[in-house]
């Protein structure tokens, strides 16, 4: 027993001794590895074997590899030196392997200003879904994707597509639009409870509309007026237009048809009760209501072509219209904006027409 005694007493000395040379910083580094070994040894059960997580080996890779080796050598270790040497070259190579690898990046997310101004174009018109937005914005010239617009909107809360419809029909129709035009007529009421008639015409190719006028009494003589006035403002415009369609309503005198062939235009019939014959002009009519006279109070004849007046300016000159990749009739789009720093700084002031029914939105002057 003394003789045992003898032996740890002298042993702890030179260990002692060992110890005087070395800074505090390794000795802190052997203190935290003796711990963390220890608590790799409580997470045992009795009778098996030792194992190191892979977080045990990172910690301890990356506590022992500053020692030099004679010193991580006479460190009472559960495995190893080479071992933790081993798993330090690991790190390093992961490390490596991490740092060379390609970032991968996604689509940036979509600036604040526009994300505000989307959702501005939504709450201000209830009516307009995310392909009326996606044009509105084409208009500002603000490029984004209409799938950009429907995540905004959808993120919100609110419904990318209000009331939206889809039509299948119209293939005819496209191919022919360069030389198509399309009228009607249709109906309002005003407050009086007078019926006034409404002739419009429309262009297939650009989408402009032209309306011919209001009358209570859509007599022969005042439909053929109309119809030359129409004959005379495409003469000057220099239209294409080569047929028009139009039903078999009786308003229509025979004239209607003799004045167009003075012009050059064959007038098309549409079948009976088959309105999709004239689909574009039968739309247009949908919209103006929605739009328009369904939102209005119509006083008399006078305030109606007043209303009428604007709406065809709005539509023809600012509108964007998503059967013609969002282009404006009379209008082109501007170019889109490129600028980081004039995206950041948007500044859209909205034009109301007709107090505020009719609503344009432009760049600050």
């Amino acid at each position: 027993m003394l003789l045992r005694s003898t032996y740890l007493g002298v042993t702890n000395v030179f260990a002692l001794l060992r110890l005087l040379p070395r800074g505090d910083g390794d000795k802190d580094i052997e203190i935290l590895a003796l711990r963390h070994q220890i608590t790799v040894l409580q997470r045992q059960l009795e009778g098996r074997r030792i194992q190191f997580q892979p977080a045990d080996r990172v910690l301890l890779a990356a506590l022992l590899h500053a020692l030099p080796q004679p010193t991580l050598r006479r460190l009472r270790l559960l495995v190893r030196p080479d071992t933790v040497l081993r798993w330090h070259r690991a790190l390093i190579a992961r490390h490596h392997a991490a740092a060379s690898r390609p970032k991968r990046r996604g689509r940036p997310r979509t600036m604040t200003s526009i994300r505000l101004l989307v959702l501005r174009l939504a709450r201000e018109n209830s009516s307009w879904g995310y392909r009326r937005i996606h044009g509105e914005l084409l208009v500002l010239g603000i490029k984004v994707a209409p799938s950009t617009v429907w995540e905004i909107l959808r993120d919100a809360g609110l419904d990318p597509a209000p009331e939206r419809t889809a039509t299948t029909w119209a293939d005819f129709l496209r191919a022919q639009a360069t030389a198509s035009l399309a009228a009607d007529f249709f109906e309002t009421v005003t407050l009086t409870g007078t019926r006034l008639y409404i002739l419009a015409v429309i262009e297939h190719a650009t989408r402009r509309i032209r309306i011919l006028g209001a009358t209570a009494h859509p007599t022969a003589a005042w439909v053929t007026q109309a119809v030359c006035n129409l004959a005379m403002d495409l003469n000057d415009s220099a239209s294409t237009a080569r047929y028009l369609i139009r039903d078999r309503d009786g308003k229509y005198p025979a004239f209607f048809d003799a004045v167009l062939a003075d012009a050059g235009i064959t007038t098309v019939r549409s079948g009976v009760q088959i309105p999709r014959m004239n689909a574009i002009m039968e739309r247009w009519i949908y919209t103006c209501r929605r739009e328009l006279l369904d939102r209005a109070l119509i006083y008399n004849q006078r305030h109606l072509l007043h209303a009428l007046r604007e709406y065809e300016a709005s539509y023809n000159t600012h509108r964007p219209h998503q059967g013609i990749a969002n282009t404006r009739p009379l209008r082109p789009l501007p170019e889109p904006i490129t600028d980081p720093d004039q995206l950041t700084h948007l500044t859209v002031h909205r034009r109301d027409r007709l107090g505020g029914i009719l609503r344009e939105y432009e760049h600050a002057a």
